[in-house]
């Protein structure tokens, strides 16, 4: 009641409405730490939380074997949903925002700006979190056990909405500032609640998207979104013949159509003066870069493929030998997602925490320069200078 009256009383101070959002997500937690706090029967605490699980949408599981055929119709539409969402800009959203996840979107997929903002995000903390707890025995679950794998997987939902709620609202009230117009329409506050609710239904649209996939398509949709999402940086990267914004020239950004660009446009002596080493170095989409790409996804193709056999001998029966062979890259991509979605919300949370108008007033934490202090010139895309997000941070050209 306290938190209503605040939120009543000034409706339109970003402070108190921050106070409202932070206060609810507290309450939210303890509800649900009480829940499973409360739970008396056998297993673990976490069956505390079945009546929320139990509420929850899902997507059901086929009853039999699923055709190839129904896979790829269902893979291919959640792909054009996919596409369809990355290019749905947030309704009201200003155009001066900053995407705290720039230095990762290849691997976390979406798109700034977009209902697809937060990507894949909020799915692979909340499974990293659920991993940890698991593997080291804080969270008591047995995964042979169908009723235990239900709740496991019902408590990953939970920690995903969870992860949308808590990397949504800090980002909307420090760098995605909705438009001038739609605040003078509707005030501030309500602005904002616009936004993070779309941030939220997109979200959690890709979580039931995932969970189609895997279970109706075919691989995983994570895996899914991030193909998707680099094979489109791929083709626009190779064959737009639009100039870079910004670049102030009529030079194509695609790599081909520049080539054929600078061909056309130039003399042998211009392309001898520096012609040859714009087509091959020149930003942003050199054709280093292009062959750079052709040869890893070559290496990448062939380390895949390749198996080690491990030689089997049978006690039991002499001279009985066989090999049990083990690909190469056993753990595939899983680790390259978990520390990229790792390090990408340390990054934001340190960049919160630097230069938010009220994070960064918190105690300790606040305009710490050991969590990270960042150089804010270029709006768009801060760069951590010193501190831990520096240090986990990719290096400069990588």
């Amino acid at each position: 009641m306290l938190f209503l009256f605040v939120l009543w009383y000034n409706w339109k101070s970003p402070e108190s409405v921050s106070a409202i959002f932070m206060g609810i997500g507290i309450l939210i937690l303890t509800w649900l730490t009480y829940m499973g706090a409360s739970y008396s029967g056998e297993g673990s605490k976490l069956h505390g939380l079945k009546p929320i699980i139990g509420r929850m949408p899902t997507i059901q599981k086929p009853e039999g074997h699923v055709h190839f055929r129904t896979k790829m119709t269902w893979t291919l539409a959640i792909l054009i949903v996919y596409f369809a969402m990355t290019n749905v800009a947030m309704y009201g959203l200003g155009p001066d925002t900053i995407d705290l996840f720039s230095q990762y979107r290849a691997i976390l997929a979406g798109a700034s700006g977009s209902l697809m903002h937060l990507g894949i995000g909020p799915i692979v903390t909340g499974s990293i979190i659920m991993q940890l707890f698991t593997g080291a025995k804080i969270i008591n679950l047995n995964l042979q056990d169908p009723k235990d794998k239900e709740i496991y997987q019902g408590t990953q939902k939970v920690l995903v909405i969870v992860m949308i709620i808590v990397e949504s609202v800090p980002q909307v009230f420090g760098f995605l500032e909705p438009s001038s117009a739609f605040v003078s329409d509707v005030g501030l506050t309500w602005a904002r609640m616009t936004i993070i609710t779309q941030l939220a239904i997109g979200s959690y649209l890709v979580f039931l998207m995932d969970e189609s996939v895997s279970k109706w398509g075919i691989g995983s949709g994570i895996s899914l979104f991030i193909a998707a999402g680099v094979s489109q940086a791929i083709f626009t990267g190779t064959l737009n013949w639009e100039p870079a914004p910004g670049s102030g020239t009529k030079t194509p950004s695609g790599t081909l159509p520049m080539i054929l660009w600078y061909i056309k446009n130039s003399s042998t002596k211009d392309l001898s003066e520096g012609g040859y080493e714009a087509i091959l170095l020149a930003p942003p989409n050199p054709l280093v870069a292009l062959i750079g790409t052709f040869i890893v996804f070559l290496i990448v193709v062939y380390v895949e493929s390749s198996r080690i056999e491990l030689p089997l001998a049978h006690g039991k029966v002499r001279g009985a030998r066989g090999r049990y062979p083990i690909r190469l890259i056993y753990a595939s991509n899983i680790p390259v997602i978990l520390m990229a979605a790792l390090l990408a919300n340390v990054n934001m949370f340190a960049l919160l925490f630097w230069s938010h108008p009220g994070m960064s007033k918190w105690p300790i934490l606040g305009h710490n320069w050991r969590l990270g202090a960042f150089d804010t010139t270029d709006g768009s895309n801060p760069v951590p200078t010193m501190g831990l997000a520096h240090y986990v941070n990719r290096l400069a050209g990588l």
